[in-house]
């Protein structure tokens, strides 16, 4: 089991900054591709941002690409998702999530994640 704890959120302004952080509990955390995702007001749940277990290959949605970059610890068992240039359109709650300890691929889709964190608001105001 690996649990998943998010952190970073608030409440900002168009153009604004935030850095979430995502730590994982386990000794598995450097296997595990790690993702973000987002869920908006009526919307379903999207990807933000993949990494895999070493941290040398990253991919983005596109709607985020030169805003967002996506960073992990393996030593500290975590994963982060720096945010600039924040815009309204980007509140959500975001969701960090974990696949099987595999040292496999990146992973896009939401059914390929095992483990889920409870979210953290991210709130942009225009």
């Amino acid at each position: 089991q690996v649990q998943l704890g998010e952190s970073g959120g608030g409440l900002v302004q168009d153009g604004d900054s935030l850095r979430l952080s995502c730590a994982a509990s386990g000794r598995t955390f450097s296997r595990r591709t790690m993702g973000w995702f987002r869920q908006g007001p009526g919307k379903e749940r999207e990807f933000v941002a993949i990494i895999n277990w070493s941290g040398d290959s990253t991919d983005y949605a596109d709607s985020v690409k030169g805003r967002f970059t996506i960073s992990r610890d393996n030593a500290k068992n975590t994963v982060y998702l720096q945010m600039n240039n924040l815009k309204p359109e980007d509140t959500a709650v975001y969701y960090c999530a974990a696949t099987m300890a595999d040292r496999g691929p990146l992973r896009v889709r939401r059914d390929e994640y095992s483990y889920w964190g409870q979210g953290t608001q991210v709130t942009v105001s225009s």
